[in-house]
């Protein structure tokens, strides 16, 4: 089981109460846990990555860890903390302002 952690405007579109639990065989990976997330929670899709390109939406992070997973390949292992459920993944929304 993967542990998903998303910002508080996309846990209240798709209904959701604190973490959400996907389940993801061996080979986790962000787009594995994202094809996942956007079939349990269809009214999420666009808002993570583009519909059609797939491509992580510029305002939005991937973080576990405590590493920037953002930049890295979609299809890269997931760390083994995430995989194994005992840290979750978070979809953060990037702050701006002045």
């Amino acid at each position: 089981m993967i542990r998903v952690v998303l910002p508080a405007n996309l846990r209240a579109l798709a209904r959701i109460e604190g973490e959400t639990t996907l389940d993801i065989g061996p080979d986790a990976s962000v787009r594995a846990v994202l094809d996942a997330l956007e079939t349990a929670y269809p009214m999420l899709r666009g808002t993570i990555r583009d519909q059609h390109t797939f491509q992580r939406r510029a305002y939005v992070r991937y973080f576990a860890c405590e590493r920037d997973l953002s930049h890295e390949s979609p299809d890269a292992p997931l760390p083994a903390e995430v995989a194994n459920g005992s840290m979750p993944l978070l979809v953060v929304g990037a702050l701006a302002g002045g």
